[in-house]
């Protein structure tokens, strides 16, 4: 980041951040967002991004229209 005077930027990893590379993010003067694995598979998800669906489900309700009856 320094190399090109970069205030923010964003670090990802597919494994977790220690709690002391969260805190050292804190204490610097640049805002740095970290987003570890699971983080980082729940955007992918969000945003259908290197994803496939496997499986769908339908909920279905009764329609209680259908069984009114037609002189009421």
């Amino acid at each position: 980041m320094d190399g090109f005077k970069a205030r923010k930027g964003v670090l990802l990893t597919t494994g977790s951040f220690s709690k002391d590379a969260g805190d050292f993010v804190k204490q610097i003067g640049k805002k740095i967002v970290l987003i570890d694995g699971k983080q980082l598979a729940q955007l992918m998800i969000d945003h259908d991004i290197g994803v496939a669906t496997s499986h769908t489900y339908t909920v279905k309700r009764v329609d209680l229209d259908y069984f009114e009856d037609e002189d009421s």
